[in-house]
């Protein structure tokens, strides 16, 4: 089984092996190339993220700078914006849906290293020779989500559709459909309802109004 096989099957593999190593190169320097870019030059950045990503929707948004570690591991769906400092460490799979919105200084992880510090350090694969393993769990994140500044996402987690992650937040377990979740650890504040429509805060509307 090649190393990448390892990753998507949830068994330990090797980050430091040769033919990893070449596709995190690849993405890290399409990185640079993202970060080195202005704002307005949005072809250029659309090009540099479609080589990233493994998919993505049309209508996206990314303020810069970003961090893919693998990118082609990442799908992200359309209408997606993240703002500064997005940061996704794909080993596994990351899926995002429709309609999400990052604040700054998210974090997406997917890879567990060993708990005990010498198998940290080295441990056997199966022909017995020595080497740095982990493994790595996938992260889906629903349609319609916002993810406040600093929240971090760990390795596992599902977050459904239309919630909202307060900042700050490590979000550590899954959190279902339309609820607004916060803290570290993560947790369940409440489910998201109709009373929570703008249109019951006129005093911050404005002139605009919700669209029926």
């Amino acid at each position: 089984m090649r190393e990448e096989e390892k990753i998507f099957a949830g068994v330990l593999f090797a980050p430091g092996n040769a033919e990893l190593k070449a596709i995190k190169l690849r993405t890290h320097n399409l990185n640079v190339d993202y970060n080195k870019t202005y704002e307005d030059e949005v072809e250029k950045r659309g090009e540099i993220i479609r080589q990233i990503v493994g998919t993505i929707g049309d209508g996206f948004f990314f303020h810069g700078p970003i961090y893919f570690h693998y990118g082609k591991h990442t799908s992200i769906g359309k209408n997606f914006f993240a703002n500064f400092n997005f940061t996704v460490q794909d080993d596994a799979y990351v899926t995002i849906g429709d309609d999400c919105n990052f604040g700054p200084n998210v974090t997406i992880v997917t890879p567990i290293h060993p708990m005990v510090a010498e198998e940290r350090r080295v441990m056997l694969d199966e022909k017995g020779e020595e080497g740095h393993f982990c493994y790595a769990k996938p992260v889906r994140i629903g349609d319609g989500c916002w993810i406040g500044a600093n929240v971090t996402v760990c390795p596992g987690v599902t977050v459904g559709n239309g919630c909202v992650i307060g900042a700050g937040s490590v979000v550590i377990r899954d959190i279902p459909d339309n609820s607004f979740a916060a803290g570290v650890p993560c947790r369940v504040i409440r489910e998201i309802t109709e009373k929570d429509s703008m249109k019951y805060k006129p005093e911050v509307l404005g002139g605009c109004r919700v669209k029926e």
